[in-house]
């Protein structure tokens, strides 16, 4: 199975590195993971009180290429 990183940016800054790695099927799964990572991680910031929407989850292969890139704001839903 293929291995893929995730690693959290905030702002203009690469946050953390996600040195482990986690081994899933396809892209396709590792988006879903990045999404759950990104709810997970807004749920966070909102027990602290604040919610940074620009914050992103950049998918990287074991290559080390970038494959996809989940902002924090499409994978969470904002109700008024």
């Amino acid at each position: 199975m293929p291995i893929y990183y995730f690693n959290v940016h905030q702002d203009n800054l690469l946050k953390i590195i996600d040195k482990e790695g986690t081994e899933l099927s396809d892209l396709r799964a590792a988006i879903a993971f990045a999404v759950l990572s990104a709810r997970s991680h807004a749920a966070d910031d909102v027990l602290r009180g604040q919610l940074r929407t620009d914050d992103r989850i950049e998918i990287v292969d074991a290559k080390g290429s970038a494959v996809h890139m989940v902002r924090f704001d499409e994978a969470i839903g904002l109700c008024s």
